[in-house]
């Protein structure tokens, strides 16, 4: 069965004018990546182009996953630090859905980041997996990674908080 794709509704309080056009990559373009990826047995391959970027990944063999890049946690209703994330001057990272928790990309592969790693903005720090898609979740801001709140293949919740950063 194959979804139809809905138009976005308007958002009145959206602060971007009509006229402004959002970026993006022509599906053409996107298989060739993929062709590519194929072709020269790489494991991954990333193009950005101005404020866009996509990441093609090769999957692990017998592995049927998508993987769904989030932004954090961070929302405007909610600072993403709770009161003893931010005394201590630590930033959490916070689950942006329900799902299982993967410190990893794969079984068997190691961890995307330790405690005492230094992580910048945008880096992938973990995956949440929700309704059979890998989403990855990235790092807010750069830092030193101090804690890790989940164990892996632990359920997470909805604001849950991931990781302590030490913002530089």
């Amino acid at each position: 069965m194959q979804e139809t794709p809905r138009r976005a509704e308007k958002n009145p309080e959206r602060s971007e004018p009509e006229s402004v056009e959002r970026e993006s990559i022509p599906f053409r373009d996107v298989e060739r990546l993929v062709d590519l990826l194929k072709e020269k047995d790489v494991a991954e391959i990333s193009v950005r182009s101005g404020d866009l970027e996509i990441c093609v990944r090769a999957t692990v063999p017998g592995a049927s996953q998508q993987v769904v890049p989030q932004t954090s946690g961070v929302t405007p209703e909610s600072s993403g630090e709770t009161a003893s994330g931010a005394q201590n001057g630590h930033h959490e990272v916070r689950s942006p859905l329900v799902g299982t928790f993967y410190r990893a990309p794969a079984p068997n592969e190691g961890f995307f980041v330790e405690v005492g790693d230094r992580v910048r903005a945008g880096q992938t720090l973990c995956i949440v997996e929700a309704m059979k898609l890998m989403n990855e979740i990235p790092a807010d801001v750069s830092g030193e990674v101090v804690e890790v709140h989940v164990e892996d293949a632990e359920g997470v919740e909805f604001d849950q908080p991931l990781f302590s950063i030490r913002p530089e």
